[in-house]
């Protein structure tokens, strides 16, 4: 069985509308959002904040099993792309989202990779 049309022919007022559609969104933005994400340790540490509402540094080197210096890195990276956000407490750093759209985007996810690995067992 083909997966792809065998004549080609399209909808143009649905093509122009998703072409409209488009180009008022912020693709590259959404892009980044996802490329930062598509790497394990910042998907668990991304994880982890969604479980916690903040965590120290340390806490969260702890988790992933790194060094500080590493947790900072990745921890740095989603600050600076706007998935997360810091407070000092004298000499300790604590993370946490940005912001439930973050939260809602990692659950979803999580929720959707189970559905998938339950289908594919079935």
């Amino acid at each position: 069985m083909k997966d792809s049309c065998e004549i080609y022919c399209y909808d143009e007022p649905k093509v122009r509308k998703v072409q409209h559609a488009l180009q008022r969104q912020d693709i590259p933005g959404m892009v980044r959002i996802f490329k930062v994400l598509a790497d394990e340790t910042r998907m668990k540490i991304a994880f982890a904040l969604c479980m916690e509402d903040e965590l120290c540094v340390c806490d969260v080197a702890h988790i992933i099993g790194s060094t500080l210096a590493t947790a900072s890195h990745h921890l740095r990276m989603l600050r600076q792309l706007g998935l997360a956000k810091f407070r000092k407490e004298g000499k300790l750093v604590f993370y946490s989202l940005e912001d439930d759209h973050i939260r809602d985007i990692l659950l979803l996810s999580s929720t959707h990779s189970k559905e998938l690995t339950a289908h594919a067992t079935t």
